[in-house]
């Protein structure tokens, strides 16, 4: 049995109940918005991540949403679309999207529980280090296509590999 799965022996608990513990074992600041939702921020080595989960009953689907700000100018939008584009073909699980009114990027993806099924608090973990991972990854690159007028192909060159180990 994992770390992560020892406080978690119970197949009753809410999946916003885990991400609460995993929060506070990790010492991020959160707020538990609602029964079903959490938000809270996780410090990467670019930025603060405003990460949010929701479950929702309904569709038996919990929701992760990492956000960053990002307002780029108007005539570089396109290429931060086609940025975007790119980033996501890199991407197994979740996708990137730009969220203009709101001056966000998002990385978003949702776990699916139909049939009663639950998550595990290892899913859960690996969900938030896989958003947090992969917005660490790509955000030099946008910075580059964004502000510094690279173009997305020579931006996505930067785009770190998942790295193993610490320099």
């Amino acid at each position: 049995m994992s770390t992560v799965e020892h406080d978690f022996l119970t197949e009753d608990l809410h999946p916003i109940d885990i991400v609460e513990t995993l929060a506070e074992r990790h010492e991020w600041d959160f707020d538990r918005v609602a029964e079903d939702q959490i938000a809270m921020a996780i410090e990467g080595a670019w930025r603060t991540y405003s990460v949010t989960l929701a479950w929702n009953g309904h569709d038996e689907t919990l929701r992760l949403i990492c956000a960053f700000d990002m307002d780029p100018p108007k005539k570089r939008r396109s290429a931060l679309c086609a940025a975007m584009e790119k980033a996501n073909d890199k991407c197994w699980a979740g996708a990137f999207t730009l969220w203009p009114d709101q001056k966000l990027m998002v990385w978003r993806y949702g776990l699916i529980l139909s049939g009663g099924a639950t998550a595990s608090a290892e899913q859960i973990a690996e969900m938030m280090r896989t958003a947090v991972t992969s917005c660490e990854r790509f955000f030099p690159a946008f910075q580059l296509v964004a502000w510094g007028g690279e173009t997305p192909e020579a931006a996505m060159q930067i785009a770190m590999t998942e790295a193993y180990g610490r320099a």
